[in-house]
């Protein structure tokens, strides 16, 4: 993924934001060490950026689409009151193997549910309502979680959506590849749905931040 802002920039807003924790600092370096497409992981100025959405949503149950390492997982457990609850689901056991060896470091990591399997399927089996729903999951099914997502949202949550500008490619027409055409299908859905208000800020690689119309 290449970064849409200057390095220089993004060190800067880092430095001015709330710090990662230790816990997801030695996260973030392992991942980097040792995973194949480290950069998946949302990185500590995202991380803050979902920390502060927590507290402003005032959520205790969270969604999330795509683990991968758990960093974000573990950012959105750190800001939860200690009577909150992470549901997580990814199909890659790697990855989530690493999750859950710094989910069992943290005083926070207890609870953070990790359910392994297609995203679909899970999204099947749990119940909402969810204050907050983070996706971030393989992009050509961006489309079929917003739709699951609408249904298990509280009637005030949010819903974040990861990865939504693409490395630049979502400008380019014809698409480049069938991800960079769904993550368009999808900004163009939530563009058009009626029953929500949303804003694309170009934090990263693009995060679409949707509430319920009249929140």
């Amino acid at each position: 993924m290449k970064s849409l802002v200057l390095p220089e920039i993004e060190a800067y807003a880092e430095a001015h934001s709330m710090a990662e924790s230790d816990v997801c600092r030695r996260l973030r370096e392992e991942t980097f060490r040792t995973m194949d497409l480290p950069q998946m992981v949302v990185g500590p100025l995202e991380g803050a950026f979902l920390k502060m959405m927590i507290r402003l949503v005032q959520a205790k149950r969270v969604l999330e689409i795509g683990t991968f390492t758990g960093y974000s997982a573990l950012c959105f457990a750190e800001a939860l009151p200690s009577d909150g609850s992470v549901i997580t689901c990814d199909i890659d056991v790697k990855s989530t193997t690493l999750a859950k060896k710094y989910f069992a470091e943290s005083s926070h990591g207890q609870n953070i549910d990790v359910k392994l399997g297609p995203a679909i399927d899970t999204l099947q089996t749990v119940t909402g309502p969810f204050d907050l729903i983070f996706i971030d999951a393989d992009k050509v099914n961006y489309v079929n979680y917003y739709q699951k997502a609408m249904d298990l949202l509280a009637k005030r949550g949010v819903i974040l959506i990861d990865n939504v500008l693409w490395n630049g490619d979502v400008v380019q027409s014809p698409p480049v590849d069938d991800s960079t055409a769904a993550i368009q299908e999808l900004n163009r859905a939530v563009h058009a749905d009626s029953r929500v208000s949303a804003v694309l800020v170009t934090i990263r690689d693009g995060l679409l931040v949707i509430t319920p119309q009249g929140q």
